[in-house]
């Protein structure tokens, strides 16, 4: 699905947002609201089944990449579905799309970012935690993830042992 949201923001299963003008400015960028438009949301995440019935809406604030050197807020209105069927191991849950996982405040597109540019970009994780207004943690979480997909699981055996690879004292 191509809409707006997507163009703009890279994030797919949403609709269009309600508000793009500076109405709600707080100073940085304009306000984006965000509803989810994927039905698949719907599907309870312990037994697959589709609820309902809405039980409540939440909102939410996660954080994403800049829009054109601007930070745009965002403001996700969820929906808390309701499960009435008898048997059921939930019987409420809220939804969660994949860009924005559950209990996550970041968007993966921006732990991304930040963890390839300590790995790829040359930064340490002191200068990209505040450059993409995450916290120390965060950076560090993201560079772990980000190695972990581009390193190899073995690295190749060694041939020759160098300085690295000596070892002094005992052996246990």
């Amino acid at each position: 699905m191509i809409n707006v949201t997507t163009r703009l923001l890279g994030l797919e299963a949403w609709r269009p947002p309600r508000s793009l003008t500076g109405d709600e400015s707080t100073g940085q960028g304009p306000v984006i609201w965000l509803e989810t438009a994927d039905e698949r949301v719907r599907a309870c995440p312990a037994c697959g089944t589709y609820a309902n019935r809405i039980k409540e809406w939440v909102t939410t604030r996660p954080r994403d990449l800049p829009v054109a050197d601007r930070i745009c807020p965002m403001l996700w209105r969820k929906r808390r579905w309701r499960d009435d069927q008898e048997q059921r191991p939930r019987r409420s849950f809220i939804e969660q799309v994949e860009q924005i996982p559950a209990r996550s405040r970041l968007t993966l597109r921006l732990r991304r970012v930040s963890g390839a540019a300590v790995a790829d970009g040359g930064r340490t994780i002191v200068q990209s935690a505040p450059d993409h207004g995450v916290s120390w943690p965060v950076a560090s979480a993201a560079f772990t993830a980000h190695t972990a997909r581009v390193l190899p699981d073995e690295p190749e055996p060694v041939a020759v042992p160098g300085i690295d690879e000596t070892r002094h004292g005992r052996p246990r």
